[in-house]
Parts: structure tokens; C-alpha cells; sequence
């Protein structure tokens, strides 16, 4: 679209203020850095433009938008409605549904609803919530436990959250760490028991002096 005011407020490609200029020197500036003139504020007096690459500014404000709506929608909270006699088709069916919406990163809201008399039986009501934090224990944790509101039990489920590495945090599986082997404990060495020493042949004089001395006479 072209600018059609005679001047305006220029902002230079390395996003300095040149100023107010007019809208053909703007243009000029623009031609000969090899880039675009873009008003991005048309409502200023005079309107505000910048010399930068359009199709790049373009690109980069339309990845920010898509980005922000995948946000807002990942933060949306879901809601899966039962009742205490609801039959197993169609509690299976809520559950996918509940699986579904937790896998696509939501926060999902449970209620039942008591209709006429079923609120006598609130503990029908409580079991069926328990039952489904059971199936979807795998993938879900609760961040607000089931508790009665009015005539209806409301409970708040979010994705389980993993630790660094991808697997589930400590406890999510249920299964008890195993414990570390005990070290081996050396045992003493027995005493060294000496031998008796060999006797030693007595020496050729002391023979000779014992025959001496041992002979009859």
C-alpha cells in the first residue's frame, strides 16, 4: 500500500531515529539500503515507518500470531460431564474423550451431575470420579481432587508431568525403586599357625666329643 503523506517519521534498518523526513527521501533511503519503506504506525503524526525487509517482517509477525493462538487454545480447559449411573459405552467413550483432550496438553474439568434423588447416593458419585482418575492415571494427574459443589462433584485433571529425560516422575508408575545392594563385608583372615622348625644335625666335633665322652672305660 503506498504512503501517501508528504512526510513522516522515519526509522533507519539498525532501528535508530532518523527523524521526520519526507515520504520521498524515506523512499530513497529505503531504495538504497535494497529494502522496503513499512508504515507501522499510520495512526502518528506524522505516521511512523521503517526500513526493513518486508517479507521477513511479514514472516516473523505471522510465526508470533500462530504461536499465540497455539497457546490460548493449549491453555483452553475442557470439560467431560457424567452421572453416577452412567452406563460402561458410554463411560468409555468419555474417557477417550478426556484422554484425548489431556494428550493434546488441556486442562480438563470433570462434573457430575446428581439428577432428582441420585444426590442420596453421593458415594456412587465419587466412585465413578475415583474410577476415572484410575484409568487415566497414566497420562493425567489431579490438580483439584473431586469434591462436592452444590448438587454436583467437580475434579480438575492436567497433563502428569515427566522428568528431565522424558520419563515419568518418581511414584507415576507405581512401582517401588529398587533398593541398592548391601556392600560385602570382608571377612578377618585366620592366624598364620607356625610350624615346628626342623632339627639340625649336630656338628662333626661335637660328635666326636660326645663319643669321647660317652665311651666305657
Amino acid at each position: 500500500m503506498r504512503i501517501r503523506v508528504p512526510e513522516v517519521r522515519l526509522i533507519g534498518e539498525d532501528g535508530s531515529q532518523v527523524g521526520v523526513v519526507s515520504t520521498r527521501e524515506a523512499l530513497m533511503r529505503a531504495q538504497a539500503a535494497q529494502l522496503d519503506l513499512v508504515e507501522i504506525s499510520p495512526t502518528a503524526q506524522p505516521p511512523v515507518c521503517r526500513i526493513m525487509d518486508y517479507g521477513k517482517f511479514k514472516y516473523e509477525t505471522e510465526k508470533r500470531d500462530k504461536s499465540s493462538r497455539q497457546h490460548a487454545s493449549a491453555t483452553r480447559v475442557k470439560e467431560i460431564q457424567l452421572h453416577p449411573n452412567v452406563g460402561d459405552h458410554d463411560y468409555q467413550t468419555k474417557v477417550r474423550h478426556l484422554r484425548d483432550f489431556v494428550e493434546g496438553g488441556h486442562r480438563v474439568k470433570v462434573i457430575l451431575f446428581f439428577r432428582g434423588r441420585e444426590s442420596a447416593h453421593q458415594e456412587i458419585g465419587f466412585e465413578v470420579m475415583n474410577r476415572v482418575i484410575r484409568d487415566t492415571q497414566d497420562i493425567a494427574q489431579t490438580e483439584q481432587l473431586p469434591r462436592l459443589m452444590g448438587r454436583n462433584i467437580l475434579m480438575m485433571l492436567i497433563p502428569r508431568t515427566k522428568s528431565r529425560g522424558g520419563t515419568p516422575a518418581s511414584g507415576a508408575t507405581g512401582q517401588a525403586a529398587p533398593r541398592p545392594a548391601a556392600p560385602a563385608i570382608p571377612r578377618p583372615a585366620a592366624p598364620a599357625i607356625p610350624r615346628p622348625a626342623a632339627p639340625v644335625p649336630p656338628s662333626p666335633v661335637a660328635q666326636a666329643l660326645d663319643e669321647a665322652i660317652n665311651k666305657p672305660a
